[in-house]
């Protein structure tokens, strides 16, 4: 895989996803939680790994060359 996010681009989404797990663990329940939980779990994800599926099934690349 090859990484098409920017380092900006990853730093953001870490921090929206540790953001979205501790909202999900502290302030929400059931089904909302489970979705805080999992968009946390990706953002958390592909800021690690520097890809985005969605970047690439769009075409889009936030890394420059």
């Amino acid at each position: 895989m090859k990484k098409n996010e920017s380092t900006i681009d990853r730093w953001i989404r870490a921090i929206v996803g540790l953001v979205a797990l501790y909202v999900s663990y502290t302030q929400l329940s059931g089904g909302w939680a489970i979705f805080g939980y999992v968009i946390g779990i990706i953002a958390i994800v592909t800021a690690l790994t520097g890809f985005c599926y969605l970047y690439k099934i769009f075409g889009v690349s936030t890394k420059k060359n």
